[in-house]
Order: C-alpha cells, then structure tokens, then sequence
C-alpha cells in the first residue's frame, strides 16, 4: 500500500479528462489498494472547478451535475479527508510567506507535510504529493516531500 496526497490540480483529473487523467484513474482504483489522503478544502475546489468549466462550456451541465455527483459520493468513500486544523493554518501562512505559495496551495502542502509527519512517526513510508501545480510541487520538493505530477503521465 502507497500513500498519496492529492491536491485538487490533480485529483480533478479523476473526474474531467485531461493530460493525466488515466494516470490519476489507476492511481485511485481501489485494486490498486492505495490511500488516497487529500484535505478539506479540496472538496470545494473540485466542484468550482468543474461548474467553472460548465459555465465556460468546455463541458455540458448535465454532465457537471453527474460529475459532481460522482464526486460527491467518492469523497464518502474513497478518500481520507485531512481535516484542516488551527496548525495546518499556521503552518500554511508560513509556507505562502516562504514560497509565495497561492492561498490554497499553502493550505493543501501544510496538510501534506502534516499527514506525511504522521506517517513517518507512525512507521509508514512516506508519502508522495500528486500535483499539477508547478509551483505546489516546486516547494513541496523543498520541503523533502515526494512528488508526482500527473502531466508527467500524458
């Protein structure tokens, strides 16, 4: 069993096809028996990046209601959600100071480097940061944090 945090750039492609998104599809079969962490504030940046596209028209409505439903159901299933804590905050407006990370950027690395301190004290290999976000994945590599970017895997 592998641990993976996925931030919102790369699990969004589990639900819209682009670049990566068959690489992101077997990374969360559930054969492949992997955990899939990824923190709260993903699940509201998954359904406003895909009504964004509804509204754009890059993807019908009907199927961003079904998408979202789909969403909806696997987020009570299939992920371990990272709740986000008063450290995880102070920790993400570090890492935005440090790295001029975006706002959520620092959110997701500091719930990352959270859950990965948690499984090294726990005995777990660690864990492997799964983005898309060159900028997330340049200062979660600073910050010694396996990474995979799913744009990698076209």
């Amino acid at each position: 069993m592998a641990v993976y945090f996925l931030d919102s750039s790369a699990l969004v492609k589990r639900y819209i096809s682009e670049t990566g998104s068959a690489w992101v599809l077997r990374l969360c079969d559930l054969a492949q028996n992997n955990e899939i962490m990824i923190a709260a504030i993903t699940g509201v940046e998954i359904i406003a990046a895909i009504t964004r596209r509804s509204r754009s028209g890059s993807i019908l409505s009907q199927d961003a209601i079904a998408v979202c439903d789909q969403f909806k159901n696997d987020l009570q299933s299939e992920y371990q959600v990272v709740e986000i804590t008063e450290g995880i905050i102070n920790s993400a407006i570090e890492l935005a100071q440090i790295y001029g990370l975006r706002g959520y950027d620092a959110v997701q690395l500091a719930a990352c480097l959270a859950v990965n301190a948690l499984c090294i004290a726990n005995g777990l290999p660690p864990m492997t940061l799964v983005s898309a976000d060159a900028e997330l994945n340049t200062a979660a590599a600073s910050e010694h944090i396996f990474v995979e970017n799913p744009n990698n895997y076209p």
